[in-house]
This record gives C-alpha cells, sequence and structure tokens, in this order.
C-alpha cells in the first residue's frame, strides 16, 4: 500500500483510545503528520505516526524516539512542544502542540522577501527557541523554513527535532549519508564532519538572508551541488540582492554563515544581541516596528532599547550616520551599550574571555542567601532572557546589611584584567573584588580592584589586580536600585577577559 492510500486508510482512527486522527497534515520520510482531536481534553493536537516500514528498522525507531524524548524536555514559547507519545498497533507516535497557521517557507513562497523587520524577528525567535536546546548540549541539524511553523499570532516556533543529535552523537547516518536540508546544510555537514550548534547558526544565517531576498542563496542541478556550493562559495550579498538592507543586518547574515565555524558566532546567544541590535537600527531608520517586530523589540531589556551613547559596532554606526546623512532619523542615535557578539567589548579590544566555572551568592551579614537557586542565570550566555536577582528589600541601604552580592569562579587562578557585567535593572552601585579564597565576610576579601558607579545595562569595568592572578572575582551590590515592590540588583550575565 503507497504512502497515500494508507494515510487516508488512518483518517478515523483512534490512538491509544484518545487521539483521533482527523486530517493529514503533511508527510516526510520518516512519519506523517495528522491534525487529531485529544479527546479527553477536547482540543486538536498534531500527531506525528512513523511509517511502518521506518518503525521495523531499529535505529529509525531509535531515532523517532529520541526526538520525543529530547523535545519533552524543552520547555519554551518558540518550540513546539511535545504532549504525549506513544504506541498503537505497532505505530510508533508523537503528540505534538497544534499551531495554527503556516510555515515559514510558506509564507515566503506565498510574499516573496518578507519586511526586514519581520525577517528580523521570526531570526530572533528562532534564535531563543534554538537557546534552550544548545543549552541541553542539543544540535537541531535542519534549521529550514520548513520547519518553523508561524502561529495566528505571529509568532515563530521551531519544530521536528527529529535529527537532531547531542554533542555526543556523530553526525552521519548508518550509511554515510549526509543528514539535513542541503539548501540550509552548513559546510562542515555537507562533509559529514562533526556537527555544534555552530551548525545550526550557519542554517540560520541562511534562512535569515532567505527571509531577507526571497530565495535560497545557492541553486544547482542537484542537491549534492547545492551542497558543495555550501562548502565552497561565500553567500551573495545579501545588500546586492536587496539594497535597502542595513549594514547591521547584513554584517549579521555576513557572520552567521561564515564557512569556517570559528569565525562564526560562537553561541547562539552572541547571535540574538546582534539581531536585537540590527532591529532597533531598522527600527530607528523607519520610527516604528511593525508586527511580530514590536512583540520582539518589546521583549529586549530597556537598557538595550534606550540605545544609549557608547558605539557597541562600528559599522552599525556606519549605518547609523547614513541614516542620519539621509534624513531618516530627527535625532542622533547610538546603537546600544549591550551585547557582545557584535565586535564591541572587551573582545573587541584584543582580551581573550575567561571560562567560568560557576557562581555563587554572597550574603555574609544576612547568611539566608540571595536567589541561590538563580545563580546559573548570570553564567549562561544569555544576557537576555534570564538573570540572577538579589532579594527585594524594603529600604535602600539593604535593610541595614553594606551590600549583597555574587561571585563566580573561573577554576584556576587567571589575570582577569575586564570583567564585563550586564543587567536588566541598572542604576545600582558595584565593586568588585578578587581573591584565591572566597572569603567569609567582605574584609577577607581585601580591596577592591574595579567598581561601576553607577552600573550600566552593560559595563566593561577594568580591573586592577597588579599582575597577579585570582580565581574567584566577587561583584557586590553597594546600592540598590528601586524596583516594584522595593530595592535590589540583578545580574543577567558577567564575563571575565584577560
Amino acid at each position: 500500500m503507497d504512502a497515500r492510500s494508507l494515510s487516508a486508510q488512518m483518517i478515523g482512527t483512534v490512538l491509544s483510545e484518545r487521539y483521533r486522527l482527523e486530517a493529514k497534515l503533511g508527510s516526510g520520510g520518516m512519519s506523517t503528520v495528522y491534525l487529531a482531536r485529544d479527546e479527553t481534553l477536547d482540543r486538536p493536537v498534531a500527531v506525528k505516526v512513523m511509517h511502518r516500514e521506518m518503525s521495523e528498522q531499529a535505529d529509525q525507531l531509535q531515532r523517532f524516539r529520541q526526538e520525543a524524548r529530547a523535545v519533552a524536555k524543552l520547555s519554551h514559547p518558540n518550540v513546539v512542544g511535545v504532549i504525549d507519545a506513544g504506541e498503537d498497533g505497532g505505530y510508533p507516535y508523537i503528540v505534538l502542540e497544534y499551531v495554527e497557521g503556516e510555515t515559514l517557507k510558506q509564507r515566503i513562497s506565498r510574499l516573496g522577501a518578507l519586511d526586514v523587520q519581520e525577517s528580523l524577528a521570526y531570526a530572533i525567535e528562532i534564535a531563543r527557541g534554538l537557546t534552550v536546546a544548545h543549552a541541553r548540549q542539543m544540535v537541531h541539524r535542519d534549521i529550514k523554513p520548513q520547519n518553523v511553523l508561524i502561529d495566528a499570532d505571529g509568532r515563530a516556533k521551531l519544530t521536528d527535532f527529529g535529527i537532531s543529535r547531542t554533542l555526543e552523537g556523530d553526525g552521519l547516518t548508518a550509511t554515510g549519508r549526509v543528514l539535513g536540508t542541503t539548501d540550509y546544510v552548513a559546510p562542515e555537514q555537507a562533509m559529514g564532519q562533526g556537527v555544534d550548534p555552530r551548525s545550526d547558526i550557519y542554517s540560520l544565517g541562511v534562512v535569515l538572508y532567505e527571509m531577507l531576498t526571497g530565495d535560497v542563496p545557492f541553486h544547482a542541478d542537484s542537491q549534492v551541488g547545492v551542497a558543495m556550493k555550501h562548502v565552497n562559495e561565500e553567500l551573495p550579498d545579501v545588500q546586492r540582492r536587496r539594497p535597502e538592507v542595513s549594514s547591521a543586518v547584513a554584517l549579521v547574515v555576513e557572520r552567521a554563515a561564515a564557512k569556517d565555524p570559528a569565525e562564526r558566532y560562537q553561541r547562539i546567544g552572541e547571535m540574538v544581541e546582534d539581531m536585537e541590535a540590527a532591529l532597533e537600527v531598522e527600527a530607528a531608520r523607519t520610527g516604528a516596528t511593525t508586527g511580530e517586530a514590536t512583540n520582539v523589540l518589546d521583549a529586549v531589556p530597556p537598557p538595550r532599547r534606550k540605545l544609549a551613547p557608547g558605539s557597541r559596532w562600528s559599522w552599525a554606526a556606519i549605518a547609523l550616520a547614513a541614516l542620519v546623512v539621509a534624513g531618516a532619523l530627527a535625532a542622533v542615535i547610538f546603537i546600544s551599550s549591550g551585547g557582545g557578539g557584535g565586535g564591541g567589548g572587551p573582545e573587541a579590544s584584543g582580551l581573550q574571555r575567561i571560562s567560568i566555572a560557576s557562581a555563587n551568592d554572597f550574603d555574609p551579614e544576612g547568611g539566608d542567601g540571595e536567589h541561590s537557586y538563580q545563580v546559573d542565570n548570570a553564567i549562561d550566555d544569555n544576557p537576555t532572557g534570564t538573570a540572577w536577582s538579589t532579594e527585594t528589600y524594603d529600604a535602600p541601604n539593604w535593610n541595614g546589611k553594606s551590600g549583597v552580592g555574587l561571585y563566580v569562579d573561573a577554576g584556576k587562578p587567571v589575570n582577569a584584567t575586564a570583567l564585563e557585567l550586564r543587567t536588566p535593572d541598572p542604576g545600582w552601585s558595584a565593586q568588585v573584588f578578587a581573591a584565591n579564597q572566597p572569603g567569609a565576610s567582605l574584609s577577607d576579601w581585601g580591596p577592591p580592584v574595579g567598581s561601576a558607579d553607577p552600573v550600566g545595562g552593560r559595563d566593561e569595568i577594568s580591573l586592577d589586580t597588579a599582575g597577579h592572578k585570582f580565581r574567584y572575582y566577587l561583584i557586590w551590590a553597594i546600592k540598590p536600585v528601586q524596583l516594584d515592590g522595593g530595592y535590589g540588583a540583578s545580574i543577567s550575565d558577567v564575563r571575565l577577559f584577560g
């Protein structure tokens, strides 16, 4: 029986006495997706049913089950969620959140090149979904517009982790066939080499290119030919295809889709930061935001949205200067001081980033801790989505304490010369201390080696350690900022450089 006849036969089937298959939504080499009715909860769901011939292959069955387990661990507004999984009558299935709308590929096919702001907004949302996957050491490996659903509210949601792998897994099937879609495949993936999160970043860069231009960058007589172009040819200049695209946006595409993984964004969070700043550039050009871009920019922390002085990217500054000359801006606009992957900050000064092993809260005068369960948020490379915060205090003097803080552990003594600090709540003041043993009291840490008064959205704090190496670095909040409900401070990202 062919796949079409089998799909028709499956309509009306009730899986596990709960999920009634009502219509076919789509089909691939491994499975067919149906619109179904959850008869227990009386709601629509999407059910992905594995093809019988594929379920008889142990490796394919394992991959299918792996998808269910992997995505079930991901909870994010920009990832299609797994609701249930099971097997009925020899048919393994996965029950997914039903997203009413269209795929991003369908949207591009219907409209052609998308609005620049909308393109950035969708790319940011896809990247935010990837952030949670990469945090779990999971690489999607098949980022493409066909695997992005646009819901009724215009939100992008990433789906189909069917060929995802943890970083411990290999990048090939048993027969050596490269997994992924060649229109968006990273060069290393096309060559059958190992993949990591930077491979997803490359594919997302190509997706952004397609949204901006309405077409994929490469065409050839065969899929192999397309793959080899990804290996050997640079992406066409997006500004040649669409001149109104700003340099800020073009350079995001260029860096994301670099052939050498070492020249790409090293973390998806860096790409998010640069796209958010590029979206601010686009919003400034037009004086307003449109559609989903409004929602995405609303999620950018206020310190970023203020476009505070302090040029973050030379290329973005050039783009803005051109806009001023053209009369597109009514006032001088400065690029946000927030973010770190776009060419500003300590890395642009030639400093090397120092890895941080762990973080701990520090409350020596209270002893009851300062949200210790949040400390990893300060070192998770997600400066816009997560943060560590102090307790909320009634008075602006920490209720009688001299301060509270958080310290990071470099794992070994290092000669850190700069500390990059980001917060969604600027205005508080901080001192930085360094030691090779975390002291029980502030006096055990010795004299401060740096300070910020006040702390901005993103600060590069110079550290004067007289050339000595230290393992622990303490950010000590000496003056809180007024928040809803009281006073406190927060840190969304800490980075050391030397």
